[in-house]
């Protein structure tokens, strides 16, 4: 049975802004989202951290909404709910809209990314500090497992930066700083505008012409530099935490880009390593063995890479028995493979998967214009028929390469400190995992 057809159009303003357009009738609410290649891989590090303080700034008012309450009010009475996030390679702004009420949310969105007042920044600026308080100890030190796995993974490059900065960065920036980044990043060839929803591609390109169109056209997306390969593994940094109250382990494998040929079989292996309670690694870890509450095992995609990280909290003297199950699990998925029933599973799950997206404007937006930032989206058929092409054999190759010791660098949090952690670097270099 084949998935429905999606009514999706890409159409280009002459600012350069590009429009998507997912024309679903059958929905009852709308989205806009407005995607921006902007985020901390593009910062330098002296102002890490401006792209996510920017994204702040914007719900400060505009020239049409003098403040923040003033602007929330308009949407809110649209149905909407503003919303803005950073990420390290992008920024995000969106709210679900009533269909009949879609212009508030073009013309909210459209003027805060226009002309942002940029006002009350020492406000901003002290919020800001305390939302990083949730990623450090008592004594201002980083304990954040994803700032300090990126922070391994990626050395000297962008990708390493921290999203919201340091306390450091965030005190040094300035309006003159913010006024500069607003006029670098948000120009019209380096934003996407996706609209979802039982709206038609008319009037959302009617809508976007209007409310978007004043954007600058000059400018070009930013540069991303390929960050140079880890030194080879196995890595083990363990951060010393005393006052942590269980160890917080992630592994991380470097993996390919969405758009490479074996990025679908890593989408399966994911699916059949951990897709719910009965797949193989929460049932080792969690069901079978008591080792701790809650495994997860996730993608994290780049332009230009992915990574397959497995993480998981459990009591310190745990952390060795957890790491030779999770070791055991990829050795032997890698060199065994998939049953023909898992792989049929996951395969029957991803494209279900697809079919729940079909009832979601926000992740029918994400997918055909969050994606237009670096390259046209597949559809759901085309990336299917990829899937659905994905062997056992194609299985066992890709994890062959991926699950080895030598692309595996973990990070942990936790006790024990040095003699803890030259324990952990014998047991990964024993891991029965591929070479």
């Amino acid at each position: 049975m084949s998935l429905p057809p999606l009514l999706h159009t890409k159409d280009t303003l002459p600012n350069g802004l590009r429009v998507v357009t997912v024309e679903t009738p059958h929905l009852h609410s709308a989205i806009l989202s407005v995607y921006v290649r902007s985020g901390s891989r593009h910062e330098s590090s002296e102002l890490m951290g401006i792209s996510h303080f920017l994204e702040h700034m914007f719900f400060r008012g505009s020239e049409r909404y003098r403040d923040t309450v003033e602007m929330n009010a308009r949407v809110e009475e649209a149905g909407g709910n503003l919303n803005g996030i950073t990420t390290r390679d992008h920024g995000y702004y969106y709210t679900p809209l009533h269909p009949g009420q879609l212009e508030v949310g073009f013309e909210v969105i459209g003027d805060m990314l226009a002309t942002p007042r940029l006002v009350q920044i020492e406000t901003e600026r002290q919020i800001i500090l305390e939302e990083m308080l949730d990623e450090v100890d008592e004594t201002g030190r980083d304990i954040d497992i994803d700032n300090l796995s990126k922070a391994m993974l990626f050395a000297g490059n962008g990708l390493a930066h921290k999203i919201a900065g340091t306390p450091k960065t965030v005190k040094r920036i300035g309006l003159e700083d913010l006024r500069e980044h607003h006029r670098r990043m948000y120009v019209g060839p380096n934003l996407v505008l996706a609209c979802a929803g039982p709206i038609s591609r008319s009037q959302v390109l009617e809508l976007a012409e209007r409310h978007f169109g004043r954007l600058p056209a000059a400018g070009e997306p930013p540069a991303e530099a390929l960050p140079l390969p880890p030194p080879p593994g196995p890595t083990v940094n363990l951060l010393d935490h005393e006052d942590s109250q269980q160890t917080e382990m992630r592994l991380n494998f470097l993996a390919p880009p969405e758009h490479d040929p074996d990025f679908p079989a890593l989408l399966l292996a994911r699916r059949i390593l951990d897709d719910g309670l009965s797949s193989r690694l929460p049932f080792e870890v969690v069901e079978k063995r008591g080792l701790a509450y809650a495994l997860h095992a996730g993608i994290d995609t780049y332009s230009d890479l992915s990574l397959f990280e497995v993480e998981v909290a459990c009591a310190h003297q745990k952390v060795p028995t957890v790491l030779a199950t999770i070791g055991d699990v990829l050795g032997g998925f890698a060199s065994d493979g998939p049953t023909a029933a898992e792989l049929d599973r996951a395969k029957r799950r991803y494209r279900m998967g697809l079919e729940f997206a079909l009832d979601s404007a926000s992740d029918l937006a994400g997918w055909f214009g969050g994606t237009e930032l670096w390259r046209p989206a597949e559809t759901f058929e085309e990336r299917v028929a990829r899937v659905e092409a994905v062997t056992a054999d194609d299985l066992r190759r890709v994890c062959t390469k991926i699950f080895s010791r030598s692309n595996l660098h973990m990070m942990l949090v936790g006790r024990g400190g040095g003699r803890a952690e030259q324990k952990l670097k014998r047991q990964a270099s024993e891991l029965p995992l591929p070479k």
